[in-house]
């Protein structure tokens, strides 16, 4: 397991593994390789097709635009993905009966079956994951994941009010003073924003370390002598 950098080592990155992304990536390849590997294995489908049925299971009929937003992805993936599910027969389409231009989508007979076939095994994985954490490491965990959620829904909020009122300005219906306004709003949602994201990296590499991860200071010893040192 790969020890760990300390803080400062963080804020002033010299290798790779200083890197705080390149961290993360590497605890997020490392748990959802698992996952990856029984969805695309077992039951022939993508780890992108698999969140895509979890979503329809989970929320039901809904529009592909309305999806898309769910999904946080743009609906050139989302259309993709759903595509590919219709012609597995995982996933069915319904056109509104009082505005043919609409279409809904939904899991099929089938899309439920594979649902509720894989659902347990994936939630035996996360539970596995989770073997031997202190609950109170998880709920730290869950509390920055609460605050990045509805941080980022007063930044999409904020943003479209901005968009609003600057289209008023432009028609002459609002002042200017009203974009300024709504501007400075977007400006602190944004910072806050990005103070949560921080926060909740931090506390994700505090997680990671409790999953095995190691910790020892930084030296500063440069990595070409650590390399050599450790050759036999």
């Amino acid at each position: 397991m790969p020890a760990f950098p300390d803080a400062g080592a963080l804020r002033a990155p010299r290798s790779l593994d200083d890197l705080l992304l390149y961290r993360l990536s590497r605890a997020v390849r490392a748990s959802s390789s698992m996952a990856t590997r029984l969805v695309e294995g077992g039951f022939g489908i993508t780890h992108r097709e698999w969140g895509m049925i979890g979503m329809l299971a989970q929320i039901g009929e809904v529009t592909p635009s309305a999806f898309a937003e769910r999904l946080h992805l743009d609906r050139v993936r989302t259309s993709r993905g759903l595509r590919s599910l219709f012609e597995k027969k995982l996933v069915e389409r319904r056109q509104n009966a009082d505005d043919r231009r609409e279409v809904h989508v939904r899991l099929s007979p089938a899309g439920h079956q594979l649902f509720g076939e894989l659902f347990p095994r994936i939630a035996n994985l996360n539970i596995d994951l989770l073997d031997g954490i202190d609950a109170a490491h998880i709920d730290v965990l869950l509390q920055c994941l609460r605050q990045l959620d509805a941080q980022q829904s007063l930044v999409n909020a904020t943003a479209e009010s901005y968009r609003l009122s600057d289209a008023r300005f432009r028609r002459g219906v609002d002042s200017y003073l009203s974009v300024l306004d709504s501007q400075r709003s977007l400006y602190t949602a944004q910072q806050n924003l990005i103070t949560t994201r921080l926060s909740r990296l931090t506390n994700l590499v505090t997680f990671y370390k409790t999953l095995g991860g190691g910790w020892v200071e930084n030296t500063g010893t440069p990595v070409a002598t650590l390399a050599r040192d450790a050759q036999p």
